[in-house]
């Protein structure tokens, strides 16, 4: 069926739009880097920190005012407060209790009174929830260092765990990356047991409703009560151990905060911004070097200092200040050039040669802790591999690797550019190394699942390991096809089988690191299709049509993040441009380029591109993007399923313009063929071999 050039034509004018608008977000030396927007957490969690350290009036690290600074952060934590008197993790979520306690003790401490009218709705909507006795380990860590509830409602985390060997079920090793950062700062934090006591008009008292629960250790509820007291016992047993003053704990804590400094090295030769380069640890760390008594003026606590207050984005000189939980700079460029190939553009254009030597400067040769998963032959493998954030060289991940080799492939070439070629090359021979044993991927490690971690009392961030998830694994098949990987291929086809034992009956699949459903279908059906699998296969069908499902009588997709919670609002929310183009680029996928419901998606995305007068209007635009790009206030980003969620500000952009270059490109109108015809550049092919 022949699709009407008028509509091509529509569709053209707002993909060269995004393209524009895409362009003149790159930052001068190649890159993109667009905010990285979390909850609540990260301002309260923030100004707690500072007080625990007693630093609420010193001078920041760069010199500036800290009270004021402080005040600033905490003008941004008041504007976070919903209309219900809590705060959430996302737009539309349930209240989150551990985030709220935190806004308002550290709105107490910043002198909110208790009794100004949006504290006094907080507390109502903490004592209607249970109370603060009800918050989870992470938050009570801060609790227990400003005297609020004692250091027995914080799980014993023995830093002796240091020396678990290989093979123990609970050796660091078999946690995720992002919990290994974390659990070794706190089980210093836990062995030292620092107090900076608070005076009790500056407490919270009056968010306790139980005394007996305010010092004893809470249990997730999902948690089976078999294994609640199984873990109760231990900490138990931990903690009389600690009557007896272990000899040895003296020398683990010595050789925790070993582990540590060595994964917060901040230079050559494995750079890394901050430990773990994300902010829970980044955070934690502050409160070991306290607790241990390095003064601030120490060449390593001013570097920390500095690295996590580089996350701060500002406005204005005098305005709110709001903290992003990481950088996301190669996660950015890696899908922009991804966007860029499929506008058709390639090696010659600018934007693709400097977003290509910018990657290239990224690339990670550093054995991190994911070295230790692979088999010695895997290990003499060409290794190369991407992290997500500026400088994280201990802890690249799959999912940026399998982005950037991609986006290296299509748009550089074989005889282009074969610097980008055989770093492309690299970081296939990585990620292939890194596949577990079920076929699939994570994020960070070679792993296998290990449910019973799930269990212990520190586990309520609810991500205490990284196993195997779909979208990780069909982004990796993505990319393998742009390496001439096939079905037949032994990675391919146990990755296939991965995913087909991962398909809801519904057709759909989880996402892990996207919201949600929309997101992990896409992910998981678009990677297999390019490897050979026939669109007519009917796992493939039942895909497509879960999507089709959902598609919405306006051709746009929407699911909020609460489906975590409740499967049965899988694809249900308000809708979205990132979400709209994920359902688009499977619907193309699926059932073709001139399916009339894809054109439908692209319809309603090219109906709601800000235009020029959108783009001046605040009420249209409050975050002030550039005509061409989309209004997007919803978290379509996932950073711990049912606990931290994300708003990628440029989501809204390169997602739209890749799912309309796709299209164009299908039907003979790429967004760059005038461009490609101007600058009389060779073109390049899609695939180069492996």
């Amino acid at each position: 069926m022949a699709i009407d050039p008028l509509r091509l034509d529509r569709l053209h004018l707002s993909a060269t739009r995004a393209l524009a608008a895409l362009r003149d977000r790159q930052r001068p030396d190649g890159h993109w880097c667009g905010e990285l927007e979390g909850d609540s957490i990260l301002q309260s969690e923030y100004i707690l920190m500072k007080w625990i350290l007693a630093q609420e009036r010193a001078p920041m690290a760069n010199g500036q005012d800290g009270w004021q600074t402080l005040g600033r952060i905490a003008q941004h934590l008041r504007g976070q407060q919903r209309s219900d008197g809590g705060w959430g993790q996302f737009p539309g979520s349930a209240v989150d209790l551990s985030g709220t306690v935190k806004a308002y003790f550290a709105l107490k401490l910043m002198g909110d009174g208790a009794d100004a009218s949006h504290m006094e709705r907080a507390r109502k909507r903490i004592i209607d929830l249970g109370g603060a006795e009800r918050i989870n380990s992470f938050s009570n860590f801060y609790l227990a260092c400003l005297g609020q509830v004692p250091w027995s409602a914080i799980p014993e985390i023995p830093p002796e765990i240091v020396w678990l060997p290989r093979w123990s079920y609970f050796h660091l090793d078999k946690v995720s990356a992002w919990t290994r950062t974390m659990i070794l700062p706190l089980a210093i934090v836990s062995a030292m047991r620092p107090i900076r006591p608070v005076s009790s008009a500056q407490g919270i008292d009056e968010l306790f409703v139980s005394l007996r629960e305010r010092g004893r250790l809470s249990m997730r509820r999902e948690v089976p009560a078999v294994w609640q007291g199984i873990f109760r016992m231990a900490n138990a047993a931990l903690s009389f151990s600690r009557l007896t003053g272990p000899p040895t704990r003296a020398r683990a804590i010595a050789d925790s905060f070993a582990w540590i400094m060595e994964r917060a090295s901040q230079g050559a030769p494995a750079q890394t911004a901050g430990l773990g380069a994300i902010f829970p640890p980044m955070v934690y760390i502050q409160i070991v070097f306290h607790a241990l008594g390095i003064e601030r003026h120490d060449a390593r606590v001013k570097q920390a200092e500095l690295d996590l207050d580089a996350l701060f984005i500002e406005s204005c000189s005098e305005g709110p200040i709001r903290i992003q939980p990481c950088f996301s700079p190669v996660w950015d460029t890696g899908i922009a050039l991804s966007a860029l190939a499929d506008c058709g553009l390639r090696r010659g254009d600018a934007s693709v040669d400097s977003a290509t030597a910018w990657l290239l400067s990224q690339e990670v040769h550093h054995a991190g802790d994911w070295a230790r998963g692979l088999t010695r032959a895997q290990q003499n493998q060409p290794q190369g591999c991407w992290s997500f954030e500026y400088a994280n060289a201990w802890y690249p991940d799959s999912d940026d690797t399998a982005m950037v080799a991609m986006a290296l492939a299509r748009t550089g070439g074989a005889a282009a550019n074969e610097a980008a070629v055989l770093a492309a090359r690299r970081g296939v021979h990585w990620f292939c190394g890194m596949q577990n044993e079920d076929g699939g991927w994570a994020a960070f490690d070679r792993t296998t699942d290990r449910p019973l971690l799930e269990y212990v009392p520190f586990a309520d961030h609810n991500a205490m390991q990284d196993p195997s998830c779909p979208d990780i694994t069909g982004r990796v098949l993505e990319c393998l096809s742009c390496h001439d990987y096939r079905v037949g291929n032994s990675t391919v086809d146990r990755a296939l089988a991965y995913l087909q034992s991962k398909q809801e009956a519904d057709g759909s699949f989880i996402g892990r690191w996207g919201v949600n459903y929309i997101y992990g279908t896409w992910q998981a059906v678009v990677g297999p299709i390019r490897c050979g699998v026939a669109c007519t296969e009917p796992w493939i069908q039942r895909a497509g049509a879960w999507m089709k499902s959902v598609q919405k009588p306006d051709g746009s997709f929407g699911e909020s993040a609460n489906s975590y919670i409740e499967p049965a609002l899988k694809g249900v929310g308000p809708s979205t441009a990132s979400q709209t183009a994920w359902g688009a680029m499977v619907l193309q996928e699926v059932f073709g380029a001139h399916d009339p419901n894809l054109f439908r998606a692209l319809e309603w995305l090219a109906g709601m591109q800000l235009s020029e007068s959108d783009a001046t209007d605040p009420t249209v635009n409050p975050d002030g993007d550039l005509a061409g790009s989309w209004c997007e206030r919803e978290f379509t980003g996932t950073g711990f399923p049912k606990v931290f969620y994300l708003r990628y500000h440029l989501y809204r952009l390169y997602f739209p313009l890749m799912a309309l270059g796709r299209c164009l490109e299908a039907n003979g109108r790429p967004v760059a063929l005038k461009t490609a015809r101007e600058s009389q550049q060779p073109s390049a092919p899609e695939c180069v071999g492996a």
